[in-house]
């Protein structure tokens, strides 16, 4: 397995890693993992295939415990990164966000306790508070640091402006955002900034919710409670749209010898050598067709060809509903 380095003096990983949402919220994805088992065997089959980067969250369920399961015995071997800053404030209401110093400090000692851990390798702040400046959410993150609980910190889904804040208070090692052939905002602005300070861009959602990987022909392929229902992208003529250009994603994925998530994921890690793919998966096999993509190293003839059949702007529909695109810092 390739290895890249999370910022300038960061860790070294592995060229791709696992997002472990499904592992723990049963609810969200068709295919979520349903007991602690079987998200143990998942992740052992990721380390023994040369997968070193664990991503989760507090907030996705049970993740974090079965993230801490799975590696007892196993730590030295694994980069873990976790995030905070998402929250609830009673039952039944929308996430809302808590980027406050004591929040900081509270979430990283329950995320320690649930994974089992004497400190995170990679601690993110999920998404940015407006009402807390950077500056302070930053702060308690770097005092983390120095308690020896995390080694280093990044943002998720943060600005450019917002990055060059926080890099000011305590470095980050990443900066982890949206990013595939159908998100490519991160082109602009943000992917010159994080290489002028050193900081990797982490992937998340690089096969478009499972969409760039052909594993969807119609809604009825998603269970009734699945979220990517609602999504903007899996809607109506959206829908429709999407599903012919991931057809000819396809095609030419076949002359490639490789799958259409194979070669979304090969396309990341040869357009960007500094960019880490965290694909989420529940299901072993897509684990190792997802695995196998590190070992495809596609041409400029080829990036150029994928390109023309997915030019950047080319997915019909907003990335998310306007409710959750209001909390990301833009």
């Amino acid at each position: 397995m390739e290895l890249r380095t999370l910022g300038k003096q960061g860790p070294r990983v592995s060229a791709i890693g696992l997002g472990c949402m499904s592992l723990g919220i049963a609810d969200t994805y068709t295919s979520s993992v349903q007991d602690e088992a079987s998200a143990v065997r998942l992740i052992h089959r990721a380390l023994d295939l040369g997968v070193t980067l664990l991503d989760t969250a507090d907030i996705y369920g049970v993740s974090e415990p079965y993230v801490g399961k799975a590696i007892a015995g196993r730590r030295d071997s694994v980069v873990l990164a976790t995030k905070f800053g998402f929250v609830s404030p009673r039952p039944g209401a929308g996430r809302g966000i808590d980027g406050s110093p004591q929040h900081a400090r509270e979430a990283c000692d329950a995320s320690l306790r649930r994974l089992g851990v004497d400190h995170i390798d990679l601690y993110y702040l999920h998404r940015v508070d407006p009402a807390v400046p950077i500056e302070e959410t930053v702060g308690a993150m770097a005092d983390l640091v120095r308690a020896g609980k995390v080694r280093h910190i990044g943002l998720s889904e943060a600005s450019a402006a917002t990055i060059r804040r926080a890099h000011q208070v305590h470095p980050l090692a990443a900066v982890q955002t949206e990013f595939s052939l159908w998100s490519r905002d991160p082109e602009d602005d943000l992917l010159p900034t994080l290489r002028q300070l050193g900081i990797a861009l982490v992937a998340y959602s690089p096969l478009g919710r499972g969409f760039l990987g052909g594993r969807f022909t119609k809604l009825d392929d998603l269970a009734p409670d699945d979220w990517r229902r609602n999504h903007p992208r899996f809607q109506g003529e959206n829908f429709a749209k999407n599903l012919a250009v991931v057809e000819r994603l396809q095609e030419l994925a076949a002359k490639r010898g490789c799958t259409a998530a194979q070669l979304a994921l090969a396309w990341l890690l040869s357009a960007h050598d500094d960019v880490i793919p965290i694909p989420g998966t529940s299901d072993l096999s897509r684990l190792e067709e997802n695995v196998r993509a590190a070992s495809f190293r596609l041409s400029r003839d080829d990036l150029a060809g994928i390109d023309r059949l997915s030019p950047k702007g080319v997915a019909a529909g907003q990335r998310y509903n306007p409710e959750t695109l209001a909390l990301v810092d833009q």
